[in-house]
């Protein structure tokens, strides 16, 4: 298996049994999606962009790819369109054709104007085999968050959500009884984090552990410590935080898709105050699809303050751990199932 990766390297990416292949890296600027920064933080020019087409499409001519799988795009990414149809174009004038397939997580950022969803439809139609749909269509179908027309729904393979297998207890039971607040790094989950050392402090009953994540981890610790009280932990991320939810009376976080998945498989009670500046739609609507569960809330980022954040935790604090019945998270091996049959019988 080959991985083209067009963003920044990341250093604890596992390469194990893959073949890691670095485009000239590129990076949004901030939440404004549409302009695209080199590693220096200079805005990427034509010359830059064309470098990585190139590289793309000599990749395929390479590995000769019996699949080629296009994260998000034709669906997002559409700032990158030149690149994905070079490696489009190459990867169907193979003999034999690649098979070629896009793959999206649950929920789309939904078209902004109808002529995006026609445009998009229209990628698909001719140039893919197939749109892996990493969810369950009995809890979020994709017409949720975007136009699926009669034509589009055929190309539609549901795979069920790529999840690892859960994480089971801790061995030291660590996070039992706690309210676990979890966000990433830079400033998107400082809102959060302040609102939850000062909800700590309005109620000195309850035991709080807050998660940094992100490389200003600890510089954001630095500054929350100043006003924490002595019933909450700062800490930065952990790599057990999936079995310490295991044992969390509640967890408050954001609603990315793994984060989601995580508490799904746990069965922890969870308030969602999903990301949704710079007009970001896609967790909120995921935290939508999810609130109808007994155990998952939803609070929006505007409604936010320390009174209402301990209002809704104490809220969760009254339900019973459960799982949600029926869902399926084998989205990895079902993936894999899928595209392998489709190369098999492949002209």
């Amino acid at each position: 298996m080959t991985v083209l990766s067009g963003g920044l390297p990341v250093a604890q990416f596992d390469t194990d049994g893959i073949a890691l292949r670095q485009l000239p890296p590129l990076r949004s600027d901030g939440i404004n999606f549409t302009r695209l920064l080199t590693v220096e933080g200079d805005v990427a020019d034509a010359a830059y962009l064309a470098t990585r087409e190139t590289e793309l499409a000599q990749a395929v001519t390479d590995t000769r790819p019996d699949i080629v799988i296009t994260e998000l795009f034709p669906f997002g990414r559409r700032v990158l369109r030149g690149e994905f149809m070079a490696l489009i174009g190459a990867a169907r004038a193979q003999t034999p054709r690649s098979v070629i397939l896009a793959s999206v997580r649950d929920i789309l950022a939904p078209p902004s104007n109808p002529q995006k969803a026609q445009k998009t439809d229209s990628i698909v139609l001719e140039h893919y085999d197939g749109v892996l749909v990493h969810s369950d269509p009995t809890s979020t179908p994709l017409e949720q968050s975007w136009p699926v027309t009669p034509a589009l729904q055929e190309k539609l393979l549901y795979t069920g959500y790529v999840a690892p297998p859960p994480a089971g207890a801790h061995p030291d039971r660590l996070g039992q009884g706690e309210v676990i607040v979890s966000a990433g790094g830079g400033s998107v989950g400082r809102h959060l984090f302040t609102a939850a050392v000062a909800a700590a402090g309005l109620s000195p009953a309850l035991r709080w552990r807050v998660l940094v994540g992100g490389g200003n981890a600890q510089a954001v610790i630095a500054q929350l410590s100043a006003k924490a009280p002595s019933n909450i932990i700062l800490e930065p991320a952990r790599p057990d935080f999936r079995q310490m939810l295991t044992h969390a009376a509640c967890s408050v976080s954001m609603c990315g898709y793994n984060t989601a998945l995580d508490l799904l498989q746990a069965g922890t009670p969870s308030l969602f105050i999903p990301f949704d500046e710079g007009g970001e739609v896609e967790q909120t609507l995921r935290a939508e699809s999810l609130s109808h569960l007994p155990i998952m809330q939803m609070l929006r980022a505007a409604d936010l303050t320390p009174e209402r954040l301990l209002q809704e935790v104490e809220a969760l604090l009254r339900l019973p751990r459960g799982k949600a019945p029926g869902l399926r998270f084998n989205g990895a091996q079902e993936s894999v199932r899928i595209a392998c049959g489709m190369a098999e019988g492949r002209a």
